[in-house]
């Protein structure tokens, strides 16, 4: 697929006049990371991540035609219940860059109503639920216009407009495993949408096991857009992105034959990769907080001392996400219930796992 097989053409937008669409779609949390990217969304290296299934955004779209014809976009976005002025800037910059492939937006007027499951802008993928959902939206206007589209379709290009608002969102269409970026190794990759894993997955990693710990819900210092752009002409980008290619390819194999070890080095390893790049840019900065290392430390004493197989990773920002396998739940939550959430802001943590996708709401 290219982008050209994306553009909507020929097509009648006198019908419908207006109409409403609900989306809940699911944050992901990346195991290979992307850090690093050129116009228009692509990324310098492949990731894959798990989708989750508790952390997820609700978005309803209202559309209604407009009265007179106009060039501009139309919208309102009002995020848990209030209207954000704030949020508009990036929905326009959204719709500029996904005209070309659904040019009836500038037909409508538009009111976005989204929430969240989780705490906003705190190191949780929210642009990723946020913009898919919304990208499911408008494909489902797409689908009122077109009802021919196929399923497999639909998601390609879900995940590929979504991908031109956020792009940890490519991998929020589906799951339980999504790769975005293209990999000599995985079939069907590409750089313009995610893909669903394309092999069997081995049964240890089935269910698999998310705790985020909220150590800071506040909004980051340093967003992940400006995050990206510090990768260029960074010291050691090339030899970051060969690594991340390197280990989507041990990742894939691990996860077929199931090695929880060699799992649990590369995932902690690509965490820790990636906070090494925000510390060594120029300008550089930290994300992560005291109380991320403290959770960090307790872990690793924790598996040195049980031979776990648990193991940690990080997004951009201070929260932790505790991953592990289904049969270790109940000691690794009291675990976490005894010794981890002392280090979380009030206390508060969310309990995840490994999801399949967005669903459309009636």
């Amino acid at each position: 697929m290219t982008e050209k097989d994306f553009i909507l053409k020929n097509i009648d937008t006198t019908n419908p006049e207006k109409g409403s669409f609900t989306w809940k779609s699911p944050s992901n949390i990346a195991l290979v990371k992307y850090w690093g990217k050129s116009e228009p969304q692509i990324p310098k290296n492949p990731s894959i991540s798990f989708t989750l299934n508790n952390c997820h955004t609700i978005t309803t779209l209202e559309y209604s035609k407009k009265n007179t014809p106009a060039k501009e976009y139309s919208v309102e976005v009002i995020f848990e219940g209030e209207v954000k002025e704030d949020f508009k800037p990036k929905i326009i910059k959204f719709f500029k860059r996904v005209e070309i492939y659904i040019p009836f937006i500038t037909e409508f007027d538009f009111v976005i109503k989204t929430e969240n499951s989780f705490p906003h802008s705190s190191g949780i993928a929210s642009s990723a639920s946020g913009m898919s959902a919304l990208a499911l939206c408008l494909m489902s206007i797409e689908k009122e216009l077109n009802p021919t589209i196929a399923e497999n379709y639909f998601n390609q290009k879900a995940s590929f407009l979504a991908r031109l608002g956020s792009g940890s969102a490519a991998r929020s269409i589906e799951g339980e495993l999504v790769v975005w970026g293209e990999h000599k190794n995985i079939s069907n990759s590409s750089n313009l949408y995610g893909v669903k894993f394309p092999y069997p997955i081995h049964k240890n990693f089935e269910n698999y096991q998310d705790t985020i710990l909220l150590v800071d819900k506040g909004e980051k210092q340093v967003s992940s857009t400006v995050g990206h752009k510090l990768m260029i002409d960074h010291p050691f980008a090339e030899q970051r992105f060969i690594q991340a290619n390197e280990n989507i390819e041990k990742l894939s194999k691990i996860l077929q034959n199931g090695d929880l070890s060699a799992f649990v080095n590369l995932v902690e390893s690509e965490a820790l990769s990636l906070h090494s790049m925000m510390m060594t840019s120029n300008p550089y900065f930290i994300l992560m907080k005291p109380n991320t290392l403290k959770i960090i430390e307790k872990i690793w004493e924790y598996r040195k001392k049980t031979a776990s197989d648990i193991c940690f990773t990080l997004d951009a920002g201070a929260n932790v996400h505790v991953l592990f396998p289904k049969r270790e739940k109940e000691k690794i939550n009291s675990f976490i219930k005894n010794e981890l959430i002392v280090f979380c802001q009030n206390n508060q943590y969310i309990c995840d796992d490994a999801g399949f996708g967005a669903m459309k709401l009636e």
